[in-house]
């Protein structure tokens, strides 16, 4: 699909290094540029307790497949010149830099552009190109509403397992950048986008936005149930000791679900007739459930459930999630290493591409300035 294509990174971290995957997983040259002086993006040294990686950390290697490293030091003549000569010969750059330390070290946009009209400019900030603060997607959790929102009704505000607003915002600049992209094949234009971290997360909200923007409720804490809907959410544990969500989005489901139970439906008509007599009735409704659900082994009662189209699934570890055929489907294989691909749509588009693995510090500083004669 981007064959012939080079993007110059700029980025560390995850927002920014995981749209140059993206585009590395669809065939693209991607040139990771990295600081000479600091040794090269920062999560290289993100290991977790008693992990024996080398440069390429676990946390690393989530987005940096397909890449070529190239070590400069921006601070210096000769690397500035470099990275300019790759951007004169690039199609998309991505940036993560605070706001003015691009200009400062001449790779800014309008720089860049003096030197590649065309050239595609692709900007993560954590607040916007007009205000200076560090963004860091745990600060922007807190901020956005996101922690707040995230843990049990009596517990403490709680932040997600992952940087979820990194990678939300990787998509979002994806979306720019593919935007703009288009832009220019009609016009023949670059352009410049820009995503931020905290406008990526307030519009992340959806529905608890509209929660208060248009029923004036105030979203609380409530662990994993949902605020509409019920049981949405709720979890059960099993005859055998599994833990089993259920996702019921609607009447005939919830009714469907109550005679796989073998529970008498007439018994219950008024108080869980309806989602929102449901959504008052909740707690009643859990026990009834609950007690039910563990009279049976996982097994039975998913052969029931999947007869029932009842939407469900068993909670599971990360070891369990990659034993899956839709998991397996996902894995990059490379050089001893395990990665998982963020792209995932399938169809006409995907062309088979053999990615190379996570790139150690520097490991093509030589080929890419000897080859391009920069």
């Amino acid at each position: 699909m981007f064959k012939d294509f080079r993007v110059l990174e700029l980025a560390s971290v995850l927002a920014g290094p995981s749209v140059g995957q993206f585009f590395a997983e669809l065939g693209a040259e991607v040139i990771k540029i990295e600081n000479l002086k600091t040794g090269g993006d920062v999560t290289r040294t993100w290991k977790g307790n008693g992990e024996l990686t080398d440069d390429r950390s676990a946390y690393f290697c989530s987005v940096n497949w397909g890449k070529k490293s190239v070590a400069v030091d921006l601070t210096s003549g000769e690397g500035v010149s470099i990275v300019q000569k790759l951007a004169a010969k690039s199609d998309i750059v991505i940036a993560s830099y605070k706001p003015g330390d691009a200009q400062k070290l001449g790779v800014s946009y309008e720089q860049l552009r003096a030197i590649n009209p065309k050239i595609i400019y692709g900007q993560i900030t954590g607040y916007g190109s007009d205000n200076d603060r560090v963004g860091y997607d745990a600060v922007i959790q807190a901020e956005s509403g996101f922690m707040d929102l995230n843990g049990e009704r009596n517990g403490m505000p709680t932040k997600m397992p992952v940087a979820l607003i990194d990678v939300l915002a990787g998509h979002q600049l994806k979306e720019a950048l593919l935007v703009a992209l288009l832009k220019r094949e009609r016009s023949g234009e670059g352009s410049f986008v820009e995503v931020s971290l905290i406008q990526t997360a307030i519009s992340s909200l959806t529905n608890q936005a509209t929660n208060w923007l248009v029923a004036n409720k105030l979203p609380s804490r409530q662990g994993s149930l949902h605020p509409n809907i019920a049981p949405y959410g709720e979890t059960f544990q099993t005859k055998d000791g599994k833990r089993v969500l259920l996702a019921v989005g609607s009447d005939r489901q919830f009714f469907d679900l109550l005679r796989l139970l073998k529970i008498d439906p007439v018994m219950f008509e008024q108080k869980f007739a309806t989602n929102h007599r449901r959504v008052e009735n909740r707690e009643e409704m859990y026990v009834v459930l609950s007690e039910a659900i563990s009279k049976l082994t996982a097994s039975e009662l998913f052969i029931e459930i999947n007869k029932f189209k009842i939407p469900a699934g068993i909670i599971q570890n990360v070891q369990e999630v990659f034993e899956m055929k839709e998991a397996k489907a996902l894995m990059i294989n490379a050089a001893q290493l395990k990665g998982v691909k963020t792209f995932v749509a399938t169809g006409s588009i995907n062309e088979r591409i053999t990615m190379l693995p996570p790139p150690h510090f520097g490991e093509h500083t030589e080929e890419i300035v000897g080859k391009m004669g920069v």
